[in-house]
Formats: structure tokens, sequence, C-alpha cells
């Protein structure tokens, strides 16, 4: 390791222990005095927040209000905001801000914003659930802008909404369940490798990549994604009005482009986020309202430069750490978890 390079980390070491005494010290300091507003102020500046903060869109009337959701990415928890914000999408925070909109009794509106391939079947059940809680314990209505892609768990999320735009090239649809595995048992067997798992009952490994599926195995699953696929076709004719005999016709896995969903009616008119905006104002009278959105949680000043100092030792496969966060929070090979998700890219 060069010089220059042992200066980088010598500075950014530095700055970690000064940050990290720094923060400590405040937060010493405001568990021990009444601390003005002032001072608070830049202790949530220089130690970050995880609470809801507002940004206004447009102004208007605060007391009647119209909130802008964004949901962004697969749809998993576990998930986090980075320093550079590719990941954009955290699930706990999202639940966080549905359990605001439903308590906010100046929130008059809801425009979900969606932008997903879908994610896990859970999550996407936990999202549902408490937006149709809020449609039902506060009359909120809900308008769905679909971006470049609201598929599977994205569709299965904007179903309820009193009315739904899509452009012309989203891809939307999917609807269905996938729990993918991958068997390498016969590799394994003309590389010698035995498979010495031990287990309390025939089912205990089922899905497993080291041994073949049997046709007990298949059956088992079949059932748990058939019961899944089940539930996802409720809440369609739930939410759109539609017998079920009309959702099965258009619910083999395959996705629709916004004319496609517009005309099997999925989707109700063509359009984008502002196009939504509006229609929720004049359908609900709520022309003056406030627009708003919940920014993304503040980093906290240590986090940045814990951030930084762990970026200067981060070896160049940063890319297939990602990807390998992902495959977990999916499912491993030996542990795959259903899926409400496109998976055609």
């Amino acid at each position: 390791m060069n010089a220059k390079r042992w200066s980088a980390i010598g500075i950014a070491l530095g700055i970690f222990i000064f940050s990290f005494f720094f923060s400590n010290y405040f937060s010493y300091v405001a568990q021990k005095q009444e601390t003005s507003e002032s001072l608070s102020d830049s202790l949530v500046g220089l130690l970050g927040t995880e609470a809801l903060e507002e940004r206004v869109i447009e102004a208007g009337d605060s007391s009647n209000r119209i909130v802008v959701l964004t949901v962004d990415g697969t749809i998993l928890a576990g998930q986090s905001s980075g320093l550079t914000g590719d990941i954009t999408y955290s699930h706990d925070y999202f639940m966080q801000q549905l359990e605001q909109v439903l308590l906010d009794d100046t929130i008059s509106g809801i425009v979900l914003s969606v932008n997903s391939p879908g994610g896990g079947t859970y999550e996407s059940a936990q999202i549902k659930d408490k937006l149709v809680a809020i449609q039902k314990n506060t009359n909120k209505p809900m308008y769905v802008s679909m971006g470049s892609m609201a598929a599977s768990g994205g569709y299965y999320i904007s179903a309820s909404a009193e009315k739904i735009f899509a452009a012309e090239e989203t891809m939307t649809g999917s609807i269905g369940v996938i729990m993918s595995g991958m068997n390498v048992s016969e590799l394994l067997e003309k590389l010698g490798v035995d498979d010495t798992t031990v287990k309390s009952g025939e089912f205990k490994d089922i899905g497993s990549s080291t041994r073949a599926m049997t046709e007990e195995d298949t059956e088992i699953l079949q059932t748990m994604v058939n019961t899944s696929y089940d539930r996802f076709v409720e809440v369609i004719v739930e939410g759109r009005g539609m017998s079920e005999e009309e959702v099965r016709k258009i619910a083999d896995g395959r996705i629709y482009d916004g004319v496609q969903a517009v005309d099997n009616g999925l989707v109700d008119e063509i359009g984008y986020q502002e196009d939504a905006i509006k229609a929720i104002q004049k359908d609900y009278t709520l022309e003056d309202a406030e627009i708003f959105s919940y920014q993304v949680p503040t980093l906290s000043f240590s986090s940045l430069f814990s951030s930084k100092l762990s970026g200067l030792f981060q070896s160049t496969s940063t890319q297939e750490s990602e990807l390998t966060e992902l495959i977990s929070a999916i499912g491993t090979v030996d542990s795959p978890k259903m899926m409400y998700y496109y998976g055609g890219e």
C-alpha cells in the first residue's frame, strides 16, 4: 500500500474518531440539560434522524393535504439507503410512512407512485393490508401512478386504488407467484461430492440444491404457490371489481404495457404522476390542497464518515456483494422464497 493510500486512511480515521467523540459529547449534553431549540436543530442535523421529514411539493392548504408516497425498487425487507442512494426502497421506513398517513388527519388524499418489479409476498401483503386499512378506516382516496414498471408485487400493492394511471410504456401485470431454486446434485455426483445432510423428517430439506426434487416435494411447494396465487387473484377481484374468471384469464404471469393494461381492466387511464395528482384534486375537490412527500432520513455525521471510511477498504467487488444481498433476501438456492416478482430482466 503506497504512502498516499496510508495518508488517506489516516485522515479518514482521524475524522471518524473526532466525529465519534463529537456525537457522544452532544448526546451527553442533550440528556443532562434542556437544550435550546437552535441547539436541538443542530444536533438533529449532525446526529441524523429516522423521524419522518416532509418536503412540500406544492404549497396550499396545510389542513387539507395530498401526500405522494413512493415505492421505488424491489419490495423486500432488510434493505437500506446507501450513502449514494443506490438502494432507494426501505421497507421499514415505508411502513412508517403508511402509519403516519393513517394517523394524520390533515391528509385528505394519497398518490402512490410505484416503480417496482415486485418483491416478497410477505412484504407486498404488508403494504397492501395497510393501504386497505387506511382507505377503509379514514376514507382517504388513493390514486396510483405507475412508473416504468409496476409488475407483480408492484401491481399487488396498487390494486386497491380508486384509480390507476400508467404510461403507454409502463410494464405491468406479471400476476403470479414464483419460487426459484436450483439443483446441482448430478454435478456433485460427477465431482465425487456426497450430500451428508442429516434431517429429522422427510421434507426438512425440501427445495435443497443438493438432491433432486421428488414428486411429493413438488406437490407441497406447488400447493403453497397456488394458495399465494389465489390470494393475488382475490386482491385484484376486490380492488378492480372484476370477476374471478376475468382475472384468471389475464393472470398467467405475462406482462402488459400500459395500453394493454387499460384494455384488460388492470389500469384506468394513460398518464403520469402529474395526471394522477390533477385527477385526485378534481375528483375530490382538493385543488387548493398542499402536496407533499416524505423525505429519506438524514444520515448522521458519524454514519457519513463511517461510510466514507468503509469505502476506503471496500474491494472492487461491491456490485457482487450487493447482488449477494439481494439473492439472500429473495432466498438462497437451499431456501427458496415465494415472490410476487417479475424476473424477466
